[in-house]
């Protein structure tokens, strides 16, 4: 089956919008439709200008997904679980639906947002928007680049892509949503030195500390994950958010073959490797949303009509 653009490029802009479905099957009926629609809203707001690169991918919370779609269901699919650890929290939000909408050009995001919303008014309720853009050369408001390690090519494809383990969903993949929200006074009266023993790479160069400087507790080091002695990879599209005189900070979203690499990158970030061997990041920023979702195949959504 063909995948949704998981593992296109990142843009300059993008929306990433969680809404939750409204009671009775009427509102079930009226998005199973919008989703068999959504390649053809995409590329008729995309035709506006073709170097706007304009995706948008869909993505169910497992609730959502018995409600909407029944059995089968995707393999690895369930609700994200809160973790807590200490002062240290990820959170369980509502979300049955993310539309991750992406393009070189806010206002291609906008109108196909608009168009989504307008398709779906009272059947869905939103849950979260949030307005992401790119910020310098891909960095994140912490001033650090982000992404660096994300794989490429083949190797994005075989991270984020369900294959032969799951065959009546090969193409779809999972998807953790987490808005995290900075703190960046206290950070900033941090020396780049020591934020750069936090992240574990340089903030000017972004390069990765070597493994002698590097603590056991930097937040590159706490979210590699390797099985069997091998690292296993997630996507990561990340955007910073924010107003001026309100909350900033990151939203991160990371496209995984299963849902497990996701969760452990979770447990080792908050509980932390060992137990509390936890990410110092975590003490400049937290999420305040997190919810664990399943992009299906983009025939899937297609076969909805």
């Amino acid at each position: 089956m063909s995948s949704q653009p998981v593992t296109e490029p990142a843009t300059r802009d993008a929306i990433f919008l969680v809404v939750t479905v409204n009671p009775g099957e009427e509102s079930r009926a009226a998005v199973r439709s919008l989703c068999a629609d959504l390649g053809g809203l995409v590329r008729a707001v995309g035709q506006r200008d073709l170097d706007g690169r304009l995706t948008c991918i869909a993505a169910f919370g497992s609730d959502a997904w018995d409600a909407l779609f029944g059995p089968p269901r995707p393999a690895a699919l369930a609700t994200f679980e809160e973790v807590v650890a200490g002062p240290r929290h990820a959170v369980s939000t509502l979300g049955d639906i993310l539309f991750h909408i992406r393009a070189e050009r806010m206002d291609l995001c906008f109108e196909l947002a608009a168009q989504l919303m307008s398709r779906l008014d009272g059947e869905v309720t939103a849950v979260d928007e949030t307005h992401g853009f790119r910020y310098f050369d891909d960095r994140d408001l912490t001033g650090f680049v982000d992404g660096t390690e994300n794989p490429v090519g083949e190797e994005a494809v075989e991270a984020t892509i369900v294959g032969e383990e799951d065959p009546g969903f090969a193409g779809g993949s999972y998807v953790l949503v987490q808005r995290y929200v900075h703190d960046l006074a206290k950070w900033e009266a941090l020396t780049t030195e020591e934020q750069e023993l936090i992240i574990g790479r340089t903030k000017l160069a972004d390069i990765e500390l070597d493994d002698e400087t590097k603590p056991a507790n930097a937040h590159n080091a706490l979210t590699v994950i390797e099985e069997d002695g091998r690292q296993i990879d997630i996507l990561r599209h990340n955007m910073p958010f924010g107003d001026v005189t309100g909350e900033s900070g990151t939203y991160f979203i990371g496209y995984a073959r299963s849902p497990r690499v996701l969760v452990q990158m979770i447990d080792n970030m908050f509980v932390g490797s060992p137990p509390g061997n936890y990410d110092r990041l975590l003490d400049f920023t937290h999420p305040v949303t997190g919810t664990l979702l399943f992009a299906p195949p983009a025939d899937f959504l297609e076969a909805l009509a």
